[in-house]
């Protein structure tokens, strides 16, 4: 028992030390663009769940178009939005809204 009990402790030890000796400069090349490409990834896989998520549960309105021309979304309380490159809801009001184009 006295034997699990020290190994536990001391491998608990380590893992709480290692983490010092860790290299922690973030402005390497390497895993900058790691963490660089797997954002803008979870952005584009966040967007993409939420505009399937807003087709399906919500309206779309056809006739209108938001500020930069994305499809607008209409939620069960009337309330205007669009997904923006992030995947949040961005709700704007009626008078924001433009005509869409003529295709």
């Amino acid at each position: 028992m006295k034997n699990s009990l020290k190994i536990a402790l001391f491998a608990a030890g380590t893992f709480m030390i290692s983490p010092a000796f860790a290299q922690t400069h973030k402005d390497s090349t390497l895993g900058h663009k790691i963490s660089h490409t797997a954002k803008n990834v979870g952005h584009k896989t966040s967007e993409i769940a939420a505009k399937g998520a807003a087709g399906v549960v919500d309206k779309k309105y056809a006739s209108k178009v938001g500020p930069d021309g994305q499809t607008i979304y209409i939620d069960k309380n009337s309330y205007y939005y669009y997904i923006n490159k992030k995947g949040h809801r961005v709700y704007v009001k009626k008078a924001d809204l433009k005509d869409k184009p003529a295709q």
